[in-house]
């Protein structure tokens, strides 16, 4: 009894201490999950009185397992997927011991409390499909593969929206081997691809499409597809592909289910194709959304995130918490020789990189650069957001990547010249393409032509002693 009440008091405690922590940001409220290093809880932002979930991860465990590339990971692919129908990060904080994750608050619970009264009606079956291979069809376009896609993972919001959740097994692109393919086993054994199974290596968009699949045959039946109280005897029904539809499920539906849990997965159907179905398709409406600027997914986050790992010895737990994201653009010596070739700064674009980079130099204000920005996306009928130095265009337009959306970012590079950048965010590759050569490059000219006449970079570069330190 005596321990009993010292570990109650214990954890009374700690619960107090992580109120206190955050009491100037956020008021935390009651746990509502708990793994096997973090903990999740509700809370409210005091300014906003914005409900949040917080996941509280302990940085001790982490390091110890090491699972440190993991969390840096699942934050790197929070950043890049901002979609409505994807829970969303809203920020990452650190102190000595501690990790928080700051994240949407989604109050209507998981899908699969719903499918546990049974099926689902077609219409509402359908509509959590179409806004679930939406989200997927986001990721994918982003470079991120979900892997454990199931309904437990999948929740909704008071309206009745769905929301995917926990990326903690997701990939990303950048982890692709020299086969091109992924070859962790991973997922729940009722939702995982047979190619997962089979331990050869496999494609991460084909192995999301199979556990939809068995996501849209579990909403419509109200039971697993492969389900078999013997794991193995139901891993062998997963590697054949053995299943049956009930009879109600119509020719059309029975045709797309058939397609998506095709055991071979180069003959398996696409997320294009699926969003072409005429099931599917019956009362679609393409997602409209606004993509943040995610330029603190690059490397600036892994950054942060190692002072966010570091041992802080010196400091005490409120003065040691740290934000990931929130530290100001700025250039260095390096980042100014890749900017132009041969230090020839009057150039107009210098295009690279998979998104379609581009970089100009002008001697004009920020917000002349921002006006133009302005009068340009009026022209196209293009949405312009605005956040400190950062521009957002975004098109009208929708396509199976979602709305042609273009981010620019303006750097200080001497008191009389800065440096906007300009990047793709979202859409299709070919369409940004003819956007930047029709619109985009002849409304800035003008912006480039005083460089020669209202400055010389080249002393700057040359004679600017910070310029030279930082290159040693």
């Amino acid at each position: 009894m005596a321990a009993a009440a010292a570990g109650a008091t214990n954890a009374a405690a700690k619960h107090k201490e992580l109120k206190g922590l955050l009491l100037g940001r956020y008021e935390v409220g009651k746990l509502l999950g708990h793994g096997t290093f973090a903990k999740v809880y509700h809370a409210r932002n005091v300014k906003t009185n914005e409900s949040v979930a917080i996941k509280v991860i302990d940085k001790e465990k982490i390091l110890k397992v090491g699972l440190t590339a993991h969390v840096k990971r699942e934050i790197s692919i929070l950043r890049r997927v901002r979609h409505p129908n994807i829970v969303q990060l809203f920020e990452v904080m650190a102190t000595k011991t501690k990790i928080y994750f700051v994240m949407e608050y989604v109050k209507g619970g998981e899908l699969f409390s719903k499918v546990a009264k049974g099926r689902l009606k077609e219409d509402v079956a359908r509509k959590y499909f179409q806004q679930l291979i939406s989200a997927i069809a986001f990721c994918h376009a982003r470079g991120v593969y979900h892997r454990d896609l199931k309904p437990e993972n999948i929740l909704l919001d008071e309206e009745g929206n769905l929301k995917v959740s926990d990326f903690g097994l997701s990939a990303i692109s950048e982890q692709i081997k020299q086969d091109g393919l992924f070859h962790t086993f991973c997922g729940t054994p009722a939702y995982v691809a047979p190619e997962v199974l089979a331990r050869k290596g496999y494609n991460g968009e084909k192995v999301d499409i199979w556990s939809c699949g068995v996501v849209l045959f579990v909403l419509m039946s109200g039971y697993l597809p492969f389900h078999d109280q013997n794991v193995m005897a139901m891993y062998r029904r997963i590697y054949r592909g053995d299943f049956k539809c009930p009879r109600w499920f119509s020719p059309e539906l029975y045709r797309l289910v058939t397609r998506m849990l095709n055991a071979n997965p180069e003959t398996r159907i696409t997320i294009p194709e699926i969003m072409n179905n005429r099931w599917f398709k019956r009362g679609f409406k393409h997602v409209r959304f606004y993509i943040e600027d995610d330029k603190m997914c690059s490397v600036n986050d892994e950054d942060v995130f190692e002072d966010c790992l570091s041992e802080l010895s010196s400091q005490s737990e409120s003065d040691s918490e740290l934000e990931i994201g929130r530290k100001p653009p700025s250039l260095n010596a390096f980042d100014i020789i890749s900017f132009s070739r041969g230090f020839d700064l009057s150039g107009l674009f210098e295009e690279g990189g998979a998104n379609g980079g581009a970089r100009f130099v002008t001697a004009a204000s920020v917000s002349t650069v921002i006006s133009k920005l302005e009068e340009i996306a009026r022209a196209v009928s293009f949405t312009l957001r605005k956040k400190d130095f950062r521009v957002s265009l975004e098109g009208s337009r929708d396509g199976v990547k979602g709305p042609l959306t273009i981010a620019a970012e303006i750097f200080e590079l001497t008191p009389s010249l800065r440096v906007v950048e300009v990047m793709r965010k979202g859409g299709d590759r070919l369409e940004y393409e003819e956007f930047c050569n029709k619109e985009l490059s002849p409304g800035l000219l003008s912006l480039t032509m005083g460089i020669a006449k209202d400055s010389n970079p080249s002393p700057d570069l040359d004679s600017d002693s910070e310029y030279s330190d930082s290159q040693g």
